[in-house]
């Protein structure tokens, strides 16, 4: 079979290798769609995430769906909790320290033509879906998590600071959880239209203190009452602090270049502020698909570029410079 790997940033190599072998518990899947996701271009562009470096030339990708041997088509939950530590056994499997997710660390991921998987992580998807539906499921599932992290409740003000895919999904779910002032920025024209074209009641170019301005200005002086960060920028990590009013509550969600978020102590303080960090997602899978099946949520939309395997390269670099919204790999 074929195979994707990165042997240092930007370096991306194709490959001849053996179809894996399923052990006990494990399905073989033919792989049809990967999506790459914001993490996927910090291994592409810098050889790894925070203290996760490359070690040896890693196949990359964490979205994806496929078909088992037995035709079965299904989307592919990456990672894979112990099952066994406090906090996979008090249901946090996301924050589980042994975790082993696809295309991270020493795990081979998606940018392949077929992966053995724990059958426990595969959930089968309607033929309404096509398989970039569900490799969209997994970015869908954080968003999720997110929105659970910030409490939304009806009538609230909601932010969302970065308006990539998984912030165009914050903005569908802040909706249906009755968010009734929805307010997008991003410093992308097109990814500004974007969101007022899922559901953002205002969206704005992000501009440093004016867009805030013009935050407060829509919200009557009084900002947000939550404000989701999605863009792994300080500039917007900024932004959200200074646009969230006081006891609101920021959700970092955005993986910063050089491992480093900072805030302003004073205004977070004298804001009396709420600040959770978004970890992947939890037994968000059923929900996703359900909510996408409904047509709830609008993931398809939000795929502006497919590419081959063998044009993987192109295909990450056209995601590197944030054209369109999502890049998906075909299979």
């Amino acid at each position: 079979m074929k195979s994707v790997r990165l042997h240092a940033p930007k370096d991306l190599q194709i490959h001849d290798e053996p179809v894996p072998v399923a052990v006990e518990g494990e399905k073989i899947i033919r792989i049809k769609s990967v999506g790459i996701c914001g993490s996927d271009l910090h291994w592409f562009s810098e050889g790894g995430i925070g203290d996760a470096q490359l070690k040896r030339p890693l196949v990359l990708g964490h979205e994806f769906a496929g078909e088992t041997e037995d035709g079965q088509r299904v989307a592919v939950d990456p990672a894979l909790p112990c099952g066994q530590c406090e906090l996979c056994q008090h249901g946090h499997p996301n924050l589980c320290p042994s975790v082993i997710l696809t295309g991270h660390g020493e795990q081979d991921g998606a940018l392949q033509e077929c992966i053995a998987w724990n059958e426990k992580n595969l959930y089968p998807i309607p033929e309404s879906f096509t398989y970039a539906d569900g490799a969209m499921l997994e970015p869908l599932g954080v968003a999720i998590h997110a929105v659970d992290l910030g409490k939304l409740k009806t009538g609230m003000t909601v932010g969302v600071f970065g308006c990539g895919p998984i912030g165009l999904l914050i903005i569908q779910l802040a909706r249906l959880a009755g968010a009734t002032n929805i307010v997008g920025t991003d410093i992308l024209s097109h990814r500004v239209e974007a969101a007022k074209s899922v559901g953002a009641n205002h969206a704005f170019l992000a501009a440093g203190r004016p867009e805030v301005d013009e935050i407060r200005a829509v919200t009557k002086g009084q900002g947000v009452d939550v404000a989701f960060e999605v863009a792994g920028e300080q500039e917007a990590v900024d932004a959200a602090f200074a646009a969230v009013h006081p006891g609101g509550k920021v959700i970092l969600v955005g993986i910063p270049d050089n491992d480093q978020t900072s805030f302003t102590a004073s205004v977070a303080r004298r804001k009396g502020l709420t600040i959770k960090l978004v970890r992947r997602m939890k037994h968000t899978y059923p929900r996703a698909i359900d909510l996408v099946s409904k047509g709830k949520v609008d993931v398809r939309s939000l795929v502006t570029h497919r590419f081959p395997l063998d044009q993987a390269v192109d295909a990450f670099r056209v995601a590197a410079r944030r054209e369109g919204l999502k890049v998906i790999i075909e299979v």
